[in-house]
């Protein structure tokens, strides 16, 4: 599929105001692709279908998800991160992405883990902060993702922690994880 069929077939899957989110997020995934010297196509495309399935019907993602063997945790927490894993399942499936570095970076885009790579953070922090986002701290994040993907990451998964627990909500463990990642950076002088 070429960019146009890619952006077509995304804005039939979501409202508008996601569509406008979903060009926000490539936009500023593409800025810090240049900025870390990270592969644009690959960026692109992960931006791009990073939110596809998030309007997709519920029990069709609880269907793939249970045929796919994904992560059995992931229905006892909100169902708003199912939408990241299935939506990798739809890149491939759908889009015919086989690279699993898209791939990945798609279905961590929603908790983070610890062992993100590069574009993994990229397209996490596009998310957290491209331009139509409108939040408590939401310029130090874009501040800090030029300035060091791993402090951004440290910041975004801070305020995301504290804005869930705030809601008393629960917290999927590989966000823990991811924190204590980069938490670890930055007592070792890492980050």
């Amino acid at each position: 599929m070429n960019r146009e069929e890619i952006l077509e077939a995304v804005k039939e899957a979501m409202p508008e105001k996601r569509f406008i989110h979903t060009l926000g997020v490539e936009k500023t995934a593409l800025e810090l692709a240049d900025h870390y010297k990270v592969d644009r196509n690959q960026v692109s495309l992960a931006a791009l279908l990073h939110d596809y399935a998030k309007y997709a019907d519920k029990e069709e993602m609880m269907a793939i998800m249970v045929e796919q063997k994904m992560d059995p945790k992931l229905f006892t927490y909100n169902q708003e991160l199912w939408h990241a894993p299935v939506g990798a399942y739809f890149a491939e499936t759908k889009f015919g992405v086989t690279d699993e570095a898209v791939l990945k970076a798609i279905a961590c885009h929603t908790t983070g883990n610890a062992a993100m790579s590069t574009m993994d953070k990229i397209i996490y922090l596009a998310d957290y902060t491209e331009p139509n986002r409108s939040f408590p701290g939401v310029y130090k994040a874009r501040r800090l993702s030029f300035d060091s993907l791993d402090k951004a990451m440290l910041f975004a998964l801070s305020n995301t922690i504290t804005f869930l627990i705030t809601k008393r909500q629960p917290i999927f463990p590989d966000t823990f994880d991811a924190y204590n990642y980069f938490a670890r950076l930055q007592i070792e002088g890492e980050v």
